[in-house]
């Protein structure tokens, strides 16, 4: 991306997905992929600067997420977890190869709320909890950042969190038994949910937010990222104008401060933003105009999660 617009957001994410083509863009950071497992590559950049600096680069390591839709549900029968020891990619091997030959130094680990807990409001699941603890460890032995992303859409089978669905309580259960798990890693980040979208009400949104928040610091976890997600599947684009940064501007710790508590954002380079298509329209610096603008003023952070395009396409390429 063009380097010469001071303060925007410069973060690429490359997804491979079981519905997305794996993608290639102009960062230099990736200028081969390695592995066919390869799924995205993260920065995070702080905003309110002179010049904006990269903070975090890495991938997804994805896999425990698969078979959950937009909708919140999730077929826990398409996982695949992505470690040797459970019959998957070699996650671990990734995440070291990554951290020693490029660099990187964060990890999102996407996983289902379904395929942690049997029922919102439940227990960790024993077992499928020790199998994404394998992964979260693999992660902490490289020495990077990792995030844990709740990957249901702000629902449960359908339902929206707090509204309508599982309540904020069942939310911040789900949080708060696994902040008390890696309270002792603070490089453990938490990513409360991915790509919230359709919200009814951003307010009840934020309070949902903030309920989770306080489980988490409630829990010990109290020096770890925290990853707020906004409405319109979190648009960088629509980020400001969708209220999504008014609304979870009003999320903070206990203390009255914000310092760790980081906006999510995605953005991808094809015509209808999904990232699903062959071609890359745009390089899409100017849709981060107002959101990086909003954050300057605010002094606030945001994390680019997603973002990319069509595998082969010269659009992709350049």
């Amino acid at each position: 991306m063009p380097s010469s617009l001071p303060n925007v957001i410069r973060l690429l994410h490359l997804w491979q997905h079981p519905y997305r083509p794996p993608s290639k863009a102009r960062l230099s950071v990736l200028s081969k992929m390695h592995f066919t497992f390869l799924v995205a590559i993260t920065l995070a950049l702080r905003v309110g600067q002179s010049l904006a600096q990269v903070a975090w680069g890495g991938v997804n390591i994805a896999g425990f997420d698969f078979g959950c839709d937009t909708t919140g549900t999730c077929d826990l029968a398409k996982v695949v977890a992505p470690l040797h020891q459970y019959g998957g990619q070699d996650g671990a091997a990734q995440m070291q190869h990554f951290v020693k030959n490029d660099g990187f130094n964060a990890f999102r680990l996407p996983v289902g709320w379904q395929f942690l807990v049997n029922q919102p409001g439940g227990t960790l699941d024993a077992g499928n909890a020790a199998k994404y603890d394998a992964l979260v460890n693999a992660c902490l032995a490289t020495g990077a950042y990792c995030i844990i992303d709740i990957h249901n859409y702000a629902r449960w089978d359908g339902h929206i969190i707090g509204q309508g669905g599982p309540s904020d309580q069942d939310f911040a259960s789900l949080w708060g038994q696994l902040a008390a798990k890696y309270k002792g890693s603070p490089k453990v980040a938490m990513g409360l949910v991915n790509e919230p979208h359709e919200i009814p009400e951003m307010g009840a949104w934020a309070k949902t937010c903030q309920s989770a928040v306080d489980a988490i610091r409630k829990a010990g976890a109290t020096q770890h990222y925290i990853l707020l997600p906004g409405n319109g599947y979190t648009s960088a684009a629509s980020f400001v104008s969708s209220g999504s940064a008014e609304a979870l501007a009003t999320v903070k710790d206990a203390d009255g401060t914000t310092d760790r508590l980081i906006f999510e954002v995605h953005k991808y380079l094809d015509a209808d933003n999904s990232g699903t298509n062959v071609d890359c329209v745009s390089d899409q610096v100017d849709s981060f105009q107002d959101l990086t603008q909003w954050l300057t003023q605010n002094k606030r952070i945001a994390l680019l999660a997603e973002t990319g395009g069509g595998s082969s396409s010269p659009s992709c390429l350049k």
